[in-house]
């Protein structure tokens, strides 16, 4: 007997030798019950003894109770890695906690997964709070329609530009993944587009009504109307920026509202905080902010910023984050950051006033 399996945990030898299966299914239990009671604790090595010794327990009892081992694994901040990935391959009634909530699989072991079984268990992956683009491209890839919808409305999955663009052909026959699609919060100018020309006329009216375009009879026109006049209010949707006030007004009756506090939020991409920051700072409404912030030309809110002294660093990370994480190419980034750092500050001064005086006339 390897090294590794002398513990007090288990007598493997006496298992080898006979012993029922009542037996050998009350040490699974016991030792997956003492495992995720004491897992914070053990150390590297000792995670390791367990590994060894529930892979070989669970390769000796029935499906209930690799179920049970399964639960007391699934929920586990560090776990025994072996155990975990074989749970992950076993039956889906034994997989399906691993794989939704173990953050023990990497991304490597979930493609695997979602490559070599079946849409069972990509479903119980496409239901994870998050996904990564790997991830993503192989559920849409190989997954049928019900892990696709369920790719579609988890709001944790990020995508590359080809598989949304495939989620969004495939959508062409299934209203669900539209309607899901359309309430995404990431989706670029040209997905939103193409998702209006394959939509259903019930998504259709959805995203119109988001956008507020009022003449309902463009209909046809949707594409570039949605593009246009839509996007704005289709991004500032998805934030809580009155919950985000309050926090803010908060901390501002500490005297903690100030630029590294509002880096700090930018760093988290804490959008709604951020502009509620900066808005506390410039002293303007957060409903004028966030739409400063949203634009797909940032430049009156690079006026701004520079007019109130921010640092660039500070600018840098509030054009990352948010709608503009998705709505600024990196070129517009960096052309952003290059008219911001050669605007004085007496001259954004200036273009404030001259924005004053034009409303004022």
């Amino acid at each position: 007997m390897t090294q590794a399996l002398k513990t007090e945990l288990v007598n493997f030898q006496e298992l080898d030798g006979g012993a029922d299966s009542s037996r050998s299914a009350e040490l699974a239990r016991h030792v997956a019950s003492l495992f995720a009671y004491t897992s914070d604790r053990c150390t590297a090595e000792q995670v390791d003894i367990y590994d060894s010794v529930l892979l070989r327990l669970i390769s000796m009892v029935e499906v209930e109770v690799r179920s049970f081992v399964a639960e007391q694994m699934a929920g586990l901040r560090r776990g025994p890695e072996g155990t975990i990935r074989k749970l992950a391959e076993d039956e889906i009634v034994i997989a399906e906690p691993i794989l939704r909530c173990s953050t023990v699989l990497r991304d490597a072991d979930l493609v695997n997964i979602a490559e070599k079984k079946d849409d069972s268990h990509r479903l119980a992956i496409a239901k994870r709070e998050v996904l990564s683009e790997a991830v993503t491209e192989v559920l849409v890839d190989r997954g049928d329609v019900h892990v696709k919808r369920q790719v579609a409305g988890n709001s944790g999955a990020t995508f590359s530009n080809s598989t949304l663009m495939k989620l969004i052909g495939d959508s062409t026959a299934d209203a669900t993944i539209q309607m899901s699609l359309s309430e995404r919060a990431d989706l670029a100018e040209h997905h939103i587009k193409q998702l209006v020309s394959v939509a259903c006329e019930e998504v259709r009216k959805a995203l119109v009504k988001r956008g507020e375009i009022a003449d309902a009879a463009r209909l046809p026109e949707a594409a570039d109307i949605t593009a246009q006049r839509m996007t704005n209010e289709y991004w500032l949707a998805r934030y809580d920026f009155e919950t985000a006030r309050n926090r803010v007004l908060l901390l501002a009756k500490r005297g903690m509202v100030t630029e590294a506090t509002l880096r700090r939020f930018a760093i988290e991409d804490r959008f709604p905080e951020s502009v509620a920051a900066f808005a506390w700072m410039v002293r303007c409404g957060v409903e004028e902010v966030s739409h400063w912030m949203v634009r797909a030309d940032p430049e009156p809110f690079l006026i701004i910023a520079k007019a109130s002294g921010l640092s660039s660093i500070t600018v840098n990370s509030l054009l990352s984050i948010g709608p503009w994480r998705h709505r600024l190419t990196p070129e517009i980034r960096a052309t952003s950051m290059r008219t911001f750092d050669r605007m004085s500050v007496g001259e954004a001064e200036r273009r404030m006033a001259h924005w004053g005086n034009v409303m004022l006339n």
